[in-house]
């Protein structure tokens, strides 16, 4: 068996069986831009849906709210995004390509024994500066670079009907505002009580000029993100992190069903943590291009009510409903980006073995829980009976039908999407009513009954992964 996972491999899958496209491929692409296509769009479904089941659904003291893509800009200035949500970037002189400078040093140290320990998220953008000047680092294109500056990742637009008359606004950084900027409102609407949380999902923007990362990366991209609102003199905010973080390692080693040995928790050092944060952790993953972050916990205090308070004139402290004690409660953030997610997942299950390529999914994540194959295309009985099956099978499954080909290909198309089960109707159902059953990731088939098709599948396909991976 051969696991091993190229980014070549990922994105060639992906692209052939219809997980994620480039963006304005006719045209010629955008970078940083991908598509999800017919597999994809299901598989990020899928984890998106997961992901508010267990943090949203299944919690008492959790509730999601929907905010505003484009908001006040002003929410902006006081989060302190404009001023500091930025990357250090250098520019090559002769192309005026524009590189993230943590990551041009970061290149050009490996290999290198006497920088192995070297941990470039501790530079501040002067310290980057003088490496790159140091070490004269170039371009990938071999030519000089400037020197770094600091490059707002927010990205602007604006909004009006007439040229002249457009008011500047922000697509949002990320979804964290508009819960903060809702924060009364959901007092004054609910019967919530400290402490509790708020989660959203959406879209989030970011100036990105990193290439070559696939979907780790990208312009634009999908956030779930939390806002735990606490009282910071009746709980720890340790005991709180630590709460989450496990909670977190949870969700993607048992519900994703990702390899505990692929993930692992960073600390953030002082120079790298945000300006928000009193401390913060990265639950990274060993993508195919080495440790990267997947999922980010914050303790950002009370930093973000206290901005919009002073920056609106709005009061958004909370009066403990027993003592009536105002207070401005602090903020344990846990956020990620389904996207990131999503390639996880797929370079997870990536296998290669027995001549063939499985993505070997957590059947809860799998765009299709069982395929139905007719075994021959051209045979009324047997097409009937096949459609009979699929039809028992949707109301309760994503099922997909299956009539092209010989058997071993539509086996080999189902194992590369990742599909659990595949069933086949061939003669012998017409009479005695059962079908085959072919196992993902075993290979080994059975005969069930048509009638016993749900509860089987019920049964094989909610555990955390099947018993074979």
């Amino acid at each position: 068996m051969s696991t091993s996972v190229t980014m070549d491999k990922i994105v060639s899958l992906t692209k052939r069986r219809g997980f994620i496209y480039p963006t304005s491929e006719i045209y010629g692409g955008l970078a940083n831009a991908y598509d999800y296509g017919p597999l994809g769009i299901e598989l990020l479904r899928n984890i998106r849906n997961l992901w508010w089941k267990r943090f949203i659904q299944d919690r008492r003291d959790m509730m999601g709210i929907d905010s505003q893509i484009i908001l006040h800009p002003r929410t902006w200035e006081a989060s302190g995004h404009v001023g500091s949500f930025s990357d250090a970037v250098v520019e090559d002189v002769k192309s005026h390509k524009r590189y993230r400078a943590d990551h041009l040093i970061e290149s050009w140290i490996v290999g290198k024994k006497e920088f192995e320990s070297m941990v470039v998220e501790n530079m501040d953008v002067e310290a980057m500066g003088d490496f790159i000047t140091e070490h004269k680092i170039k371009s990938p294109e071999g030519n000089n670079v400037t020197a770094p500056k600091k490059f707002n990742l927010l990205m602007e637009t604006h909004l009006g009907t007439l040229e002249g008359q457009k008011d500047m606004v922000y697509l949002r950084g990320e979804t964290a505002q508009g819960i903060f900027s809702n924060f009364k409102n959901i007092l004054d609407t609910t019967r919530i009580k400290i402490p509790f949380g708020v989660g959203q999902i959406g879209k989030s923007f970011r100036n990105e000029i990193t290439l070559g990362q696939y979907i780790f990366r990208t312009f634009e991209f999908e956030q779930a993100e939390i806002e735990y609102f606490f009282h910071p003199k009746q709980q720890k905010w340790e005991d709180l992190m630590k709460s989450w973080k496990d909670a977190m390692w949870s969700f993607v080693t048992k519900d994703l069903g990702v390899s505990e040995e692929n993930v692992r928790w960073r600390k953030h050092t002082d120079t790298e943590r945000s300006h928000y944060s009193k401390d913060t952790y990265d639950l990274d993953y060993k993508f195919p291009f080495g440790w990267k972050e997947l999922w980010g916990i914050a303790y950002r205090t009370d930093y973000d009510l206290k901005q919009h308070m002073e920056f609106s004139g709005q009061d958004l402290r909370y009066t403990d409903p027993h003592t009536q004690e105002k207070y401005i409660p602090h903020v344990i953030e846990p956020a990620i980006g389904l996207n990131r997610a999503l390639f996880m997942v797929l370079s997870d299950s990536y296998v290669e073995e027995d001549n063939r390529v499985v993505l070997k999914l957590a059947p809860q994540l799998a765009p299709y829980s069982a395929a139905i194959f007719p075994l021959v295309a051209n045979k009324t009985e047997i097409i009937a009976k096949a459609e009979a099956v699929f039809d028992l099978l949707k109301e309760r499954f994503p099922v997909y039908w299956d009539d092209r080909g010989n058997i071993g290909k539509r086996y080999r198309y189902q194992d590369e999407i990742g599909t659990p089960y595949c069933i086949t109707v061939d003669y012998d159902s017409l009479t005695d009513h059962t079908v085959t059953i072919r196992n993902r990731d075993t290979m080994e088939q059975e005969r069930v009954q048509i009638d016993s098709l749900q509860t089987y599948l019920q049964d094989h396909l909610f555990s955390q992964r099947l018993m074979s991976s």
